[in-house]
């Protein structure tokens, strides 16, 4: 009987993998803590313990099941800290005669293993992660000829191919984006329920991670990670937002405040990242738990989660696949500064950014506005480089894994593909920032003032960009009506608005 290795990488943790279906004695899996993982961008220290906790215990899972598991921990002397030289060791030490891995959803895991299988001489088997809706290359060939990639066309194409919110041919409740009744501010009410917590011990892991003295950032205060490690927990995640958030989920999905880490957001990401929820399961239960209450739950609220999984997160993942690698080096608007210090510390003066960054170095988290609206429109506006701002969103997050990180950063966010993914830049000065939160009120400066010395930084700068990106940007018709008030706009105040912008951009951290 052929003895085969099989690799599972630390986003591939779907017990419902049909590998597992039954135990094999000659099958050996393996799974890796390595410093080639740890290392290759500073991650969060609690990206790092939330990785290696759900490793192992879904290698203890494995275990327990009857299946053959080799686990190297980040300390282990035979450790090789590199994904080659730990996969050679194993097939030398125990003869393995074949070697199989699940498609990785990263471009770099992706082209190691390729280069890897051909220096082999035992066989080589691939197979499909089986866990996304689409295959990687499904948007690429949906789009085939075509000028654009508009996320609306392959989402209500997904609706209608899955059955998701339909009926017959047409959506459900007559619409197929609720997306402006998602825009709603929150002020104190409704009551949020508290977010669900998750007691996982991972002293232990604190303590290999010192050991190694792997560079992280952010902090960790307890010895309890509270995000899901295991599918258990995070079927109870799932239940819990459907039974207690569902219901306001879609108004105020955009809503940011200073009282409020999460608001009524499904905590799932990292879950579903690391595959132990697949987005299939994760869409049914939503709207099976909506259809089961229709009378309290408005689709507007089902809608606005379907749309961000089975729309933008799938296509997300296909525009990846379709766009690397040049997609990494894309640089449309010819950005060249460096983020602020404040994006490590969160000391800054303005109190969005204080409260988004501060946010996502105690918790490894934001939601999508403080990723594109807070901090993603500063560093658009800033002009920083892409490659800069990648890393950060990258190292900062757990639910971070390039497939969806990059396409989102580089560019629905800072527009640095020139338009494939985001029909114009995500910009905006204080006043959308005030309309979606409580920012403002306690704020240093005011965001109602443009070039004094209390004037919101957003104000300037976003005029300033305006100007400063006009050849580029001048020709995009919805940029026009924008640059139609700047053309109207007084020359001496434009100048004095530059000034202002300049002075913030060159001496970013005394803001």
């Amino acid at each position: 009987m052929q003895k085969t290795l099989r690799l599972i990488l630390g986003d591939q943790l779907n017990s419902n993998h049909s590998w597992f279906s039954e135990a094999k004695e000659n099958v050996i899996y393996c799974l890796f803590e390595m410093r080639q993982e740890t290392d290759y961008v500073t991650h969060h220290i609690q990206k790092v313990i939330g990785f290696f906790a759900a490793m192992r215990s879904f290698a203890e899972e494995l275990q327990s099941n009857g299946h053959n598991v080799i686990y190297f921990k980040i300390n282990d002397k035979s450790n090789t800290q590199s994904l080659v030289g730990n996969l050679s060791k194993i097939i030398k030490d125990h003869n393995t005669e074949a070697f199989e891995y699940q498609l990785p959803d990263e471009y770099r895991l992706d082209q190691q293993l390729t280069e890897y299988c051909k220096s082999l001489v035992i066989e080589t088997h691939t197979s499909d992660s089986e866990h996304f809706y689409t295959s990687r290359y499904e948007l690429k060939e949906f789009f085939e000829g075509k000028k654009t990639y508009l996320m609306e066309k392959f989402y209500r194409d997904m609706r209608k191919k899955h059955e998701v919110l339909m009926e017959g041919k047409q959506p459900e409740g007559g619409q197929w984006n609720y997306d402006k009744s998602n825009r709603k501010k929150w002020k104190g009410k409704p009551e949020i329920p508290h977010y669900k917590w998750f007691i996982n011990d991972v002293s232990k892991i604190v303590s290999d991670i010192e050991k190694a003295k792997i560079k992280t950032i952010g902090s960790f205060k307890t010895e309890t990670f509270s995000y899901p490690i295991n599918r258990e927990q995070a079927l109870e995640q799932l239940n819990y937002f459907c039974e207690h958030l569902l219901i306001r989920f879609g108004d105020y999905q955009d809503a940011l405040h200073t009282d409020q880490v999460y608001l009524f957001h499904s905590r799932i990401s990292f879950a579903m990242n690391i595959k132990l929820l697949s987005p299939k399961e994760v869409v049914n239960s939503v709207i099976d738990y909506y259809y089961e209450h229709k009378s309290e739950i408005d689709i507007s609220q089902v809608e606005g989660f379907v749309r961000q999984i089975i729309g933008w997160r799938e296509y997300m993942r296909g525009m990846y696949w379709t766009l690397m690698p040049d997609y990494k080096s894309e640089n449309h608007l010819n950005n060249t500064n460096s983020l602020p210090e404040f994006f490590w510390t969160g000391n800054t003066k303005m109190n969005c950014l204080k409260q988004s960054i501060n946010n996502s170095l105690e918790n490894a988290y934001a939601h999508h506005i403080q990723r594109l609206m807070i901090t993603g429109n500063y560093a658009l506006l800033t002009q920083i480089h892409p490659d800069e701002v990648d890393a950060w969103y990258l190292g900062i997050y757990a639910d971070a894994i390039e497939w969806v990180q990059l396409p989102n950063t580089r560019g629905m966010s800072q527009f640095a593909d020139g338009g494939k993914i985001a029909t114009k830049p995500y910009v905006s000065s204080g006043s959308y920032i005030d309309k979606m939160s409580n920012y403002c009120d306690k704020c240093h400066y005011n965001k109602k003032e443009k070039i004094t010395d209390k004037a919101c930084p957003f104000n300037s700068l976003y005029w300033n960009f305006l100007d400063d990106k006009r050849e580029i940007l001048g020709s995009n018709r919805r940029m026009a009506m924008m640059y139609s008030v700047l053309d109207k706009m007084d020359k001496s105040q434009l100048n004095t608005l530059k000034e202002r912008a300049t002075a913030i951009i060159e001496r970013p951290d005394e803001y």
